[in-house]
């Protein structure tokens, strides 16, 4: 055991250090720290609460979840959105599962079940209850939600969302969560009619997308219009309205599954 510790100070490896839902960053370069633990990170800063998460560009990464926030000096903490769209889709994904697995055992420290104390299993990404009368055990919790873009001629559905609104008025597809019992299909129909009272069809999938706020797996399609006019679900939406592909509004992000399917949309009307 000793040896293993002495060879993760001194191997370069992808750390995820992550704090009260925020994560260190670095103020240049691809923004996650990289680099020898021992060239890193203060002496304080304890590898006891290391896991290693996954690979990438053949280097291993590794979550240091922390209860508070400490002096680093190696960046700043900062909300995982701020570098959406300025490193690749990979790190990025690397980084929200950081951000999931350390709310997963944030969130679960108690058994559900009996109440006895939680542990972390070191093979796979589960906790178990300490109890041998129980041993009930958990896995991340992944919500899957669809995300559609609704094409009319060379029209799309847009909406603004009130669960993401700020000044700048971002507006994005239509999406929800699925029910349990639900098809991914049902969900879309239903979804789209709550929200804007339209009737879609050719439902068709493009991409998926794991969206670590906080939790979420997004599941992108397209759909035509079929039918209906827009009467807006405002415990939901503040407004939603067609716009057409050559005069849009302030769209999401470049690498959102939102903006991916939007761009399919305007590049293929």
């Amino acid at each position: 055991m000793k040896t293993d510790l002495i060879n993760i100070k001194q191997k370069k490896a992808w750390w995820f250090i992550v704090a009260h839902e925020q994560i260190v960053l670095e103020p240049h370069g691809r923004f996650i720290p990289y680099g020898k633990m021992k060239e890193l990170f203060f002496s304080n800063l304890s590898i006891k609460n290391k896991i290693k998460i996954g690979i990438f560009e053949s280097c291993p990464c590794y979550l240091i979840s922390l209860t508070n926030k400490i002096d680093i000096k190696l960046g700043e903490y900062k909300p995982l959105r701020s570098i959406l769209g300025k490193v690749d889709d990979a790190l990025f994904a690397m980084a929200g599962r950081a951000l999931q697995l350390d709310l997963f055992h944030k969130t679960h420290q108690f058994c559900g079940q009996c109440g006895q104390k939680m542990l972390h299993i070191d093979w796979e990404f589960a906790m178990q209850c300490d109890n041998n009368n129980c041993r009930h055990r958990c896995y991340p919790r992944i919500s899957p939600c669809v995300i559609v873009a609704i094409c009319k001629q060379k029209q799309i559905l847009l909406a603004l969302h009130k669960h993401h609104y700020s000044e700048q008025q971002i507006f994005t597809n239509l999406a929800g969560f699925v029910e349990a019992g639900e098809t991914l299909e049902q969900c879309i129909h239903r979804e789209i009619f709550e929200e804007s009272n339209i009737q879609v069809k050719n439902i068709q999938y493009v991409a998926s997308q794991p969206w670590p706020f906080p939790h979420s797996l997004m599941m992108g399609f397209v759909a035509d219009y079929a039918s209906g006019d827009i009467k807006v679900d405002t415990n939901e939406l503040i407004s939603a309205q067609w716009f057409d592909i050559d005069d849009l509004p302030s769209l999401p992000n470049v690498g959102t599954i939102a903006r991916k399917l939007i761009n399919k949309v305007v590049n293929e009307v």
